[in-house]
């Protein structure tokens, strides 16, 4: 039985706007699953859904076997949710807070327990209005943890933290999959997106245009390397055909005054493609190479970065 799934979900606002058309989603136990998309590209309404926020304007949510119509108290107590953004009260100590939290579940995991594994132990008896902006996010995620759900919703949990704040809610992340939980995660890291999540889900104009495994959704591209470069002719855009015949060229697309070719063999590419540039009597004013990467396959799928609005 999957964790989470949703079959032909769609959310239309004042019978005119569809945020969601007919979406499509199964994550099954123990996966860490990643909705991906640009702003307004559908994936906060279809998560406020399947949390029981929103009621679909058509479609059926079914979480654990369970349904927001007929078994709403108990999926309360199976799922944890952490925001993007947490608002507590700052005067309430961190020990506080997740007590006041434990209170609203049946069978909620001790608040020390919690404390140590998220390492907010030093600072239960501080106030939550002292904690650091990493600290706040470990304490959102806590208070998400505390009811000891099956399945946990994280909205973009990341945002605006240092590197090593990231990797402890990284870690965490995985503590929860190990013991058995189901993650449905939202972010706005490609980098995080690829460490954390077992399979993802690219959304667009409300519809999920991609889906499968990190790996899978790169070799979707074709190559497994890009080549990025300009030239001072500065005409590559009407040029594409040319590179797109270079050896080893998969797919080729402009981003932002550079030309990005999807290539196999970067080694069989580049003298091939320095040759080209020389026989348009032109020069190199930027070339990079890298391997492929989620960033790729969503600008190739849709046209825009992942931030965009």
């Amino acid at each position: 039985m999957p964790a989470i799934e949703c079959r032909g979900l769609r959310k239309t606002y004042d019978g005119k706007v569809e945020a969601v058309r007919g979406l499509d989603l199964e994550i099954q136990p123990g996966e860490c699953f990643g909705l991906l998309g640009p702003n307004g590209a559908g994936k906060t309404t279809t998560i406020e859904i399947l949390e029981g926020l929103l009621a679909p304007t058509a479609g059926q949510v079914t979480l654990l076997g369970r349904t927001w119509q007929k078994h709403a108290r108990d999926l309360r107590e199976l799922l944890g949710i952490s925001l993007q953004e947490t608002r507590f009260s700052e005067k309430l100590s961190v020990r506080e807070t997740l007590d006041l939290f434990a209170s609203f579940y049946r069978h909620p995991r001790a608040a020390a327990e919690i404390m140590q594994e998220l390492e907010l132990t030093e600072k239960a008896d501080s106030w939550v209005g002292k904690l650091s902006g990493g600290q706040k996010q470990r304490l959102a995620v806590a208070t998400a943890l505390v009811g000891n759900p099956q399945i946990l919703f994280l909205d973009e949990p990341t945002t605006g933290l240092d590197p090593q704040s990231r990797r402890q809610l990284w870690e965490i992340v995985r503590g929860f999959q190990r013991r058995g939980g189901t993650v449905l995660l939202t972010t706005h890291y490609m980098d995080e997106a690829e460490r954390l999540c077992d399979r993802i889900a690219i959304v667009d104009h409300g519809q999920i245009i991609a889906q499968g495994t990190p790996a899978q959704l790169i070799a979707r591209l074709g190559g497994h390397h890009v080549v990025e470069f300009a030239t001072s002719a500065g005409d590559g855009a009407n040029n594409q055909e040319l590179w797109r015949m270079l050896p080893g060229v998969d797919s080729v697309h402009e981003d932002d005054g550079m030309l990005l070719l999807n290539v196999r063999e970067p080694h069989q590419t580049i003298p091939a493609l320095l040759a080209a540039v020389e026989n348009q009597g032109a020069q190199l004013v930027h070339l990079t190479t890298r391997q492929a990467s989620l960033e790729d396959v969503f600008v190739h799928l849709t046209g825009r970065h992942l931030r965009e609005d």
